[in-house]
């Protein structure tokens, strides 16, 4: 329970009408949870405007409601808070509503297009080993030491996100470690948290469909560098020619990473096999289970940002080099014929030509590539033809496939890919719609030692088309088309 006036001290504007000071039981951003003692936040989605549900939020008897429009006949039992932006002021009310959380774990932020699971899920078995009670919330999964809840978001929003972080706190957590989406910064998904240490991977082709321009997506991913408190650290990749210009406004303690660059965390790469990766390290050789190049900067970026938290070098890199990464992030799996199958979430272009890149470096010359990649419906439409002429041109064959179609129609998408395939590797692409029967095309194309990447959905257990969802789990399609060739 908490009164509303002890939790509007946290927003910096606001205008009252009706009852002065209720008491809350329960925040909300869905109407048909409001009712008695209940606080409704009218947010202005993407696709539904909630101020058209606050008639049917007060038929409820909600007690508070916070909007940015002034009411019509607001009934007098009803208070309205009006705000210059809902969103915003939910983050804050949040927050204080479960008694600022965050103030009392030390919580690190990781953003960026492609590596931010593979970094928290490094980070939290990392503090985990290294004897903490650590929390995590990934597009995987979130995990409050071992209790796993299952994620529907990249990063929740900020209620659930704020009663997540209390949940942690109470089951005696330490450190936490949480992905942090562009689309959540903008939303204001992360307003009222705060962090010991944001972390900045890299900056690639994607969520166009949402942010418009490339100038507008990196402005979202700057937002969180320059609300960090001068008690945070700022870790950036120094070989993205975007790090440095996530450190121009922040207050906080600015550190770099690099392969390539001088940085406050620089290694040298000295080994790259199917086995591992070998890296000079802080003037040590130490050898890691993950594999490839985008792997080497993920695992500076979790041993910068241990270190940054007081911990002692050494016994970071001991047990980080015993960690495997996330599920579906270059999860590979060999044939009783020698066939070898690696999956990957890999959907922008960058990563994609990341994971294409590391097979090139470790594949024997004799042995073939052969790549299924498919793109999302009602996502970012551009990188479709892109993706395409990457798989295209890294590869010895490529089969065009679904993703998730969602409301799209599948086969639109597979023709807008087709567009990127160049006239010259026209012979070797393949369009197969369903996407169990590309990967058992795949299979049986492939011949002993070939390489078969599956790319796009890593890690999800389902596919999504017209609304509904169905399991679909490409490591194990994969293992039953091995099965089955072998008879």
């Amino acid at each position: 329970m908490a009164q509303l006036q002890n939790l509007l001290q946290a927003i910096p504007s606001s205008q009252l009408l009706g009852p002065t000071n209720p008491e809350l039981s329960a925040l909300t951003m869905d109407s048909r949870q409001a009712g008695p003692g209940v606080a409704f936040f009218a947010i202005k989605g993407t696709v539904r405007d909630g101020h058209d549900f606050i008639p049917q939020t007060v038929e409820q008897g909600v007690s508070v409601v916070f909007s940015e429009k002034q009411p019509e006949n607001a009934p007098a039992n009803v208070t309205f808070v009006l705000v210059p932006d809902v969103a915003e002021a939910m983050g804050h009310v949040a927050a204080a509503f479960y008694g600022h959380p965050s103030r009392k774990l030390k919580l690190v932020g990781v953003t960026g297009t492609n590596g931010k699971t593979t970094c928290v899920t490094l980070l939290h078995k990392l503090f985990r080993e290294l004897g903490y009670n650590a929390s995590l919330l990934s597009t995987v999964q979130n995990q409050i030491n071992e209790e796993v809840i299952p994620a529907t978001h990249t990063t929740p929003d900020a209620i659930t996100l704020q009663a997540l972080l209390a949940k942690m706190v109470k089951a005696g957590c330490t450190h936490a470690f949480m992905e942090v989406s562009s689309h959540a910064l903008v939303q204001h998904r992360v307003t009222g948290v705060e962090f010991a240490g944001a972390v900045f991977t890299n900056l690639s082709h994607d969520h166009l469909d949402y942010h418009k321009t490339f100038d507008e997506y990196i402005r979202a991913k700057k937002l969180f560098f320059d609300n960090l408190s001068p008690k945070a650290f700022a870790l950036v990749n120094s070989d993205d020619k975007r790090g440095m210009v996530m450190l121009q406004n922040t207050k906080a303690d600015k550190k770099t990473y690099a392969l390539r660059k001088e940085a406050d965390f620089k290694a040298r790469l000295l080994d790259n096999s199917i086995q591992g990766l070998q890296l000079e390290l802080d003037g040590q050789e130490v050898w890691f289970k993950l594999i490839g190049t985008f792997n080497a900067y993920n695992l500076l970026a979790v041993y910068g940002a241990a270190v940054l938290l007081g911990e002692d070098p050494q016994e970071v890199l001991t047990s980080l080099s015993s960690l495997t990464s996330a599920a579906g992030r270059f999860d590979y799996v060999v044939s009783p014929g020698q066939i070898t199958g690696i999956v990957d979430y890999a959907h922008t272009p960058d990563a994609l030509e990341n994971v294409l890149q590391t097979i090139q470096q470790i594949r024997k010359p004799e042995q073939k590539v052969i790549t299924i990649v498919g793109c999302g419906g009602n996502r970012d439409a551009t990188k479709r033809p892109i993706m395409a002429d990457i798989a295209a041109r890294m590869s010895d064959r490529v089969i065009l496939t679904s993703d998730n179609p969602r409301d799209e129609d599948p086969q639109e998408i597979l023709n807008q890919m087709q567009v990127g395939v160049k006239h010259t590797d026209l012979k070797k692409a393949l369009s197969v719609v369903d996407r169990k029967e590309a990967i058992k095309t795949a299979v049986m194309l492939a011949e002993p030692d070939d390489i078969i990447l599956v790319a796009g959905k890593g890690h999800e257990t389902y596919q999504e088309v017209k609304g509904q969802r169905s399991p679909f789990d490409d490591k194990q399609v994969l293992q039953e088309a091995f099965t089955l060739l072998q008879k």
